[in-house]
């Protein structure tokens, strides 16, 4: 029923087999109910089961009051239902983040009946908004419940790295990280990613913390995101999602903004399903009576044809850096790509080496676009000024999303025309050495064979002694640096100049 006292539903089954969708009820805030209240009856003289309390809370229904009957001493003409109405139960939910609803006494018909529920309400709603995080009420930003699947051979550094670097993303992308819950399965459900009780838990921590969205930390399928939305009653996004987001707001340049409307186009496309079925065209002739060309279908033409155009752009673009390094190599001036996990500090090393301007800041993917910069070194075997070209690539990340890979081969490109390359590692990170492996990955599924690198081990001033041992150990030929605080980087321009000069003389 509703505040009106209207009934708006009858089902036959248990509160839980009877609840309605999320995505059918009002959409308020965490601060508010929805404005529906449930009658049950039920035979057995027992307190609601917890099943019906996560039913309760899941639609945050103002109230859910189960009537038990006696089974016995009356009929209904005509059948039905038999008895009278033994005890009552009024349950309601709290905003307790441990314990989400509280459960009445046995009461008599009489007592519920002088239960005044408008009055219950609005202080319940009072309580809710007094209670919320700070920073889901002083803020528009989205507020984040991150949910993560782990595989059951992770180790716990593992894990937290994996959730941490999630929280970041979500945090470049303008969001705040609410809370972080994890499940571990040795392989994701094939409907819901997660299993039926931790689509419960979530839901249920979603509703208590106010969150306005949830984000996972693995590629979702687009039948995945349509069965959560629907038990949750929240939008779903997954990992790449959120990159592609991050993306969209750093792209300053055409060729930048171009290359992101690619990938994001070419994401959205197979995830059409679903919508626009209400939309249809219909037909007047033979053969097209009926449903007709539907919306999904025409917007899924449209976004083909652009997906094409866009295509088109990115060659041209590819075939214009490809003359601009004919150019550099006409002229015999040898080019280092400037290659790293994202946040690794590839472009404050870049500015600190050739007095650019590129953009810095500690956050994942703060720069998209190449930039590149003459450097010029005096050489130590000739004593001549020695002219490099050093291009900042964009940030790597462990399981780089395929449309990311597809819509940048052109900024890729940078690095297999190279004549070496500069990787640089952020040894601070506590999973500095997943970070260089992932790289390394990356750059062995490029088409062409990258130029010899060399490895830079950045952020020396907040490094740990025994991540700074282990390094030494492991890369003897590495040099170590720190950007910001301008540390070893005369022995980094040594070494630039031998890379170079190994490299072209390999080549000849």
């Amino acid at each position: 029923m509703n505040r009106r006292g209207q009934v708006i539903r009858v089902g036959v089954g248990s509160p839980r087999q009877t609840q309605i969708p999320p995505l059918e009820l009002p959409r308020y805030g965490a601060d508010r109910l929805s404005g529906i209240r449930c009658v049950a009856t039920t035979l057995k003289q027992e307190v609601p089961k917890e099943s019906a309390l996560t039913a309760m809370a899941l639609q945050r229904l103002d109230a859910l009051a189960v009537l038990t009957m006696t089974g016995s001493g009356f009929e209904r003409r005509g059948g039905g239902a038999t008895g009278y109405v033994r005890s009552t139960y009024l349950a309601h939910l709290i905003p307790d983040p441990t314990t989400p609803w509280t459960i009445s006494s046995p009461l008599s018909l009489e007592q519920l009946a002088q239960q005044d529920l408008m009055d219950l309400v609005e202080a319940l709603e009072s309580e809710f908004s007094r209670s919320l995080p700070a920073s889901s009420a002083s803020t528009t930003a989205e507020q984040v419940l991150i949910v993560g699947v782990i595989s059951p051979t992770s180790t716990p550094l593992e894990v937290e790295a994996n959730l941490a670097e999630v929280a970041l993303l979500v945090e470049s992308a303008g969001g705040v990280v609410v809370e972080t819950i994890y499940q571990k399965r040795s392989h994701p459900h094939p409907q819901t990613v997660v299993g039926a009780g931790k689509v419960k838990e979530i839901a249920l921590r979603a509703q208590t913390l106010g969150v306005t969205l949830i984000v996972f930390n693995q590629d979702l399928s687009p039948s995945q995101v349509r069965n959560l939305e629907t038990q949750i009653g929240l939008r779903i996004v997954d990992r790449t999602e959120v990159i592609l987001d991050i993306f969209a707001q750093r792209a300053q340049s055409q060729a930048g903004k171009l290359q992101v409307e690619l990938a994001q186009l070419e994401y959205m496309l197979p995830r059409l399903a679903g919508r626009g079925q209400a939309m249809s065209r219909l037909g007047g002739g033979i053969g097209t009576r009926g449903p007709g060309e539907t919306k999904l279908e025409t917007e899924r033409r449209a976004i083909q044809r652009r997906i094409n155009t866009l295509q088109q752009s990115v060659n041209q673009l590819q075939a214009h850096r490809s003359r601009l390094r004919q150019r550099r190599q006409h002229q015999r001036v040898p080019s280092v790509a400037v290659v790293g996990y994202t946040n690794a500090g590839k472009s404050t090393l870049l500015n600190v080496l050739t007095n650019a301007e590129a953009y810095t800041a500690d956050q994942l993917f703060a720069t998209l676009d190449p930039t590149t910069r003459r450097l010029s070194i005096p050489d130590p075997e000739t004593h001549q000024m020695r002219t490099l070209v050093l291009t900042d690539t964009v940030g790597f990340i462990h399981n780089l999303p395929p449309p990311l890979m597809d819509a940048f081969r052109a900024t890729l490109e940078e690095v297999t025309d190279a004549d070496a390359l500069l990787h640089v590692v952020d040894l601070s990170h506590p999973d500095w050495e997943n970070h260089l492996r992932s790289v390394m990955d990356l750059l062995a599924t490029m088409p062409i064979t990258p130029g010899p690198g060399l490895i830079a081990f950045n952020k020396m001033d907040q490094v740990r002694s025994e991540a700074l041992a282990l390094a030494q150990d492991q890369f003897p030929q590495a040099v170590f640096i720190s950007a910001q605080e301008r540390l070893g980087l005369n022995t980094l321009r040594q070494k630039l100049v031998e890379l170079v000069n190994y490299s072209v003389t390999s080549r000849k």
